[in-house]
């Protein structure tokens, strides 16, 4: 029986933007990002997934195309690399970048694993709430003011936020 990963998938674009995913965990990086494609109704693009702490700082990179000799610092190839080799426990991250020039992504956190329903076929989008933003036009995105997923995801960080005591003079 096959494992099956559940990803929560937040936008700083549009604030009420929430979509659930549950993929198998041997489903290669390429795999999962032509399914999103698929899911959020966008063209084929360039883009990286890359692996993220608890403050959303981005650390490996996974691109599209081999982009290195191999090295340990070196981005490694989406197709080379399964999701279940590179998240490992509940609240691993991911950020999936999908417009280079403008820095825009979405957000990717794994809440749950479990044994694949031998009826249900997989990767598949189990929750949606509002609409996708725009894939060219962050403009044209709808944001609802009334509350904030992303907001209230993000607020556990909002102690270092101010903190103009540090100095950077030893």
């Amino acid at each position: 029986m096959s494992m099956v990963f559940r990803f929560r998938m937040l936008s700083d674009e549009n604030d009420r933007f929430l979509r659930d995913y549950e993929v198998l965990y041997d489903m290669t990086l390429l795999e999962f990002h032509e399914f999103l494609l698929e899911a959020l109704e966008y063209e084929p693009c360039m883009a990286s997934f890359f692996t993220a702490d608890d403050r959303w700082e981005k650390l490996r990179e996974f691109t599209l195309m081999d982009m290195g000799e191999g090295g340990e610092d070196d981005p490694a190839a989406m197709d080379q690399v399964k999701l279940g080799q590179i998240i490992h426990r509940l609240r691993d991250r991911l950020i999936y970048l999908f417009d280079f020039f403008s820095e825009r992504a979405y957000y990717l956190e794994l809440t749950g694993a479990f044994e694949a329903d031998p009826a249900a076929h997989y990767p598949r989008e189990v929750y949606a709430v509002a609409d996708v933003p725009d894939q060219y036009d962050p403009s044209k995105t709808v944001v609802e003011d009334d509350g904030s997923i992303f907001d209230d995801v993000m607020s556990e960080f909002d102690d270092f936020e101010g903190d103009d005591s540090y100095d950077d003079e030893y």
